[in-house]
């Protein structure tokens, strides 16, 4: 696991398409426009509001702003458009697999099917075994959403034969069931990733 926060400058990563950039007071407004969208928030429990979403988006700034790296704000290359966020997140408890870091991402629903999640994440990864010398990182989700789930799958990430509940979620929510899917510093090796820009 990598070491405690030091308050370390902020990190950027890119890829022939994308940009994944500290956030920024201009990417609030889109960013809870697609918090807001059930499509976008169908495997999560409930869509955000401008304040949660707003909270959410400080969060994340504030964890690269002390971690040099978190979940990323992604931003279009071409055309200067905010996607939504990928990037790792460090979980420290309160899951049965934890402390471990996941890949994650949430994209407005316009640019799916596009690649660019995958685009993304593979240069989170790219940074986390590469710049953070991870052991191991972790990607997880409600054992329907198929959509992530092959995300997971095209990353090259290995699905664990056990699924899990998520602790955070009502024993009665057809969520509570997760899938857990991990890949290892040597899997990426073997894998012949790219790495990100």
């Amino acid at each position: 696991m990598p070491e405690q926060r030091h308050n370390r400058p902020p990190q950027s990563l890119q890829t022939p398409r994308l940009l994944l950039r500290q956030w920024r007071p201009e990417d609030r407004a889109p960013f809870a426009e697609l918090n807001a969208d059930p499509d976008v928030m169908a495997y999560f429990p409930y869509c955000l509001t401008r304040s949660q979403s707003n909270t959410l988006a400080a969060r994340c700034e504030e964890m690269i702003a002390g971690d040099g790296w978190g979940f990323w704000a992604v931003e279009h290359r071409g055309s200067g458009a905010f996607l939504g966020f990928v990037g790792l997140h460090r979980i420290d408890d309160g899951l049965p697999f934890a402390p471990c870091v996941e890949v994650g991402w949430r994209l407005a629903a316009r640019y799916w099917g596009q690649g660019y999640a995958t685009e993304a994440a593979q240069a989170a990864l790219s940074f986390a075994f590469n710049e953070l010398q991870l052991a191991e990182v972790v990607s997880f989700t409600t054992v329907n959403n198929r959509r992530s789930r092959a995300v997971m799958e095209r990353l090259g990430m290995s699905a664990t034969p056990d699924t899990f509940e998520h602790p955070a979620l009502p024993p009665d929510s057809p969520l509570r069931q997760h899938c857990l899917y991990r890949m290892t510093a040597q899997q990426w090796a073997v894998s012949g990733q790219c790495p990100g820009h």
